[in-house]
């Protein structure tokens, strides 16, 4: 069993515990600012109708006083100006508990432009329903949208990944047993009324839901029909002529409470068998990250340290302790749930040679010691946690003729094939093929989350900044412009503040390459809600990593 690091809580432990509250500050702040949606006036109008709010709905329907967490909140943060924006990508995702069994809930945010789908809008729909078919866990569905946004539909429309995949998703988690549950709630129009239709039961509340493929004004302009809306698909046809759906409620709290009770008679799911006992808290105080880290990522700090306040009790066993030093791998617990951490060191170290190595960087050793702690948690059956603070892949001859490419393909391979669980956090910097390496978005992490300092980027701002630099030099150049030192010095400060805007944990949030930014205090529930989640669906298939070269 690895010793607690010891910290010294000196000024520079005190500078970055300010700056880091500040941060977590910063990072409430923005969400109370998207969970406005589109304003209060749209919310004052929602209430007018007798509607509740996407976020009051979601309230109301998750039990009380129970965990839960939020997918997507800062999806389309500063995107779509030109068109209002669209906060929180104009739906809520919350991962909570209805009548104690974990379900999905995903709600349309009518505030935001009438609940019309914004490419950012599919896109996080279908990150909800990835989260349900890999977990096996319910889905609820609280439909209040005027379908796609018009002025963009050629980027929501036809391509795989757009609206369209959502109704095949429907389809395939209905064959898998996956159980869906659909709340009309308000407008379901177009293509979009096949979403509560393909689930297995769905709800509309009178008067205000309403189901059609074409509204009543297309109905006039293309068979010149004269219909209302609510005669054409209203609750009452729906519930008493079409069967289209299966119970009319009366109002938004009644259509929750309904949906609470089909819930609660649900019988349980067969589970993967996850290791899990008793929690307890971290020995060491969990508030001391804020000031072992360094806000700008800047300088080295104690990755064991920080392990020591997630894990229960502070216990890590250390696997390969005094190999591979710049990747701390090892067992520990997480509330209780057993856990196999893969986590960078930041710290300066030595290797078995005695020659220094960088902290953060993945040299040939560390990878190695990576791919076979992976194999050995995907044998024993122990979810992976990742705590990515890597700047990338040990670079020049040495690590070239040492093999780092195929060192570094072992890992990617052992991550790629992993069959346990995996769950990422980035807890600094994401650059380049370490972001792979150490399971990126693009490997499917069951959660992946970035605390407020996290910046990601192909590579860090300065080096990327100089590249770009000269890159525009040479441009300028060509054209037969003279460049200036003071010149030179506005192109570089100009492409570096626009480089760092997009390392920027926000800038990856909204584009859903993360599924949320956090305290890093509440981490710890992240892990073992998203265990939990993932102990729904057994595993199918033995760990195989295919052809590798040794």
């Amino acid at each position: 069993m690895s010793k607690t690091e010891n910290i010294k809580k000196d000024i520079n432990f005190n500078k970055n515990e300010d700056q880091l509250r500040l941060m977590v500050s910063e990072l409430k702040q923005r969400w109370n600012k998207v969970s406005e949606g589109g304003g209060k006036k749209k919310i004052d109008k929602l209430h007018s109708q007798g509607k509740l709010t996407a976020r009051e709905r979601v309230a109301f329907l998750l039990d009380k006083n129970r965990d839960q967490i939020e997918i997507g909140a800062f999806a389309g943060e500063d995107m779509y100006t030109e068109h209002g924006g669209c906060p929180s990508g104009g739906v809520v995702v919350v991962l909570g508990y209805v009548k104690g069994r974990m379900c999905l809930v995903v709600a349309n945010d009518a505030t935001v432009k009438a609940g019309a789908w914004f490419p950012i809008t599919g896109k996080k729909n279908l990150r909800a329903q990835e989260i349900a078919m890999e977990n096996r866990i319910p889905i609820i569905y609280l439909v209040d949208s005027a379908g796609v946004y018009l002025p963009m539909q050629d980027e929501i429309f036809p391509d795989k990944e757009n609206f369209g995949r959502i109704f095949r998703n429907n389809a395939m988690m209905s064959s898998m047993g996956i159980t869906q549950i659909a709340a009309v709630m308000g407008s379901c129009v177009a293509g979009g009324a096949y979403l509560p239709i393909m689930s297995d039961e769905a709800l509309i509340v009178d008067k205000t839901g309403s189901i059609f493929l074409a509204g009543s004004y297309l109905v006039k302009a293309a068979i010149g029909e004269d219909v209302d809306n609510e005669t054409l698909g209203g609750a009452t046809t729906h519930c008493e002529i079409s069967g289209v759906t299966d119970y009319k409620s009366p109002d938004d709290k009644s259509a929750l409470t309904t949906i609470q009770n089909i819930v609660d008679k649900m019988g349980d799911a067969q589970k993967a068998g996850f290791n899990r006992i008793k929690p307890t808290a971290p020995a060491e105080d969990p508030n001391d990250i804020y000031g072992i880290l360094h806000p700008e990522n800047a300088k080295p700090f104690s990755t064991r340290a920080i392990i020591d306040r997630l894990v229960d009790n502070s216990e890590f066993e250390e696997y390969k302790e005094g190999y591979g030093k710049t990747i701390i791998t090892g067992y520990g617990r997480i509330d209780g749930w057993a856990v196999g951490i893969v986590a960078n060191n930041r710290e300066v170290q030595k290797n078995k040679k005695g020659e220094m190595q960088f902290g953060g960087v993945i040299y040939s050793d560390s990878a190695d010691k990576a791919t076979r702690f992976i194999a050995n948690c995907n044998q024993k059956k122990i979810p992976l946690v990742f705590l990515q603070d890597v700047t990338g892949f040990m670079v020049g001859s040495r690590s070239e003729h040492g093999g780092i490419i195929k060192d570094g393909a072992k890992m990617v391979n052992a991550v790629s094939n992993s069959v346990v669980p995996k769950f990422t956090i980035i807890v600094g910097n994401s650059y380049g093929a370490g972001n792979y390496a150490m399971c990126g978005k693009a490997y499917d992490p069951r959660l992946i989350a970035a605390w407020p300092n996290a910046k990601l980027a192909v590579m860090g701002g300065s080096q990327a900044a100089k590249v770009l630099l000269q890159i525009e030099k040479a441009s300028l150049k060509a054209k037969g412009e003279t460049i200036t030192e003071e010149k030179e010095k506005e192109l570089l400060d100009r492409i570096q503040g626009n480089y760092d805007r997009q390392t920027s944990p926000y800038y990856a949030a909204a584009r859903l390459w993360v599924d949320a930014i956090i305290d890093p205090l509440d981490t710890r529930k992240w892990i073992s809600m998203g265990i939990e989640m993932a102990n729904h669906a057994p595993i199918e298939r033995s760990y195989n990593t295919g052809v590798i070269q040794v």
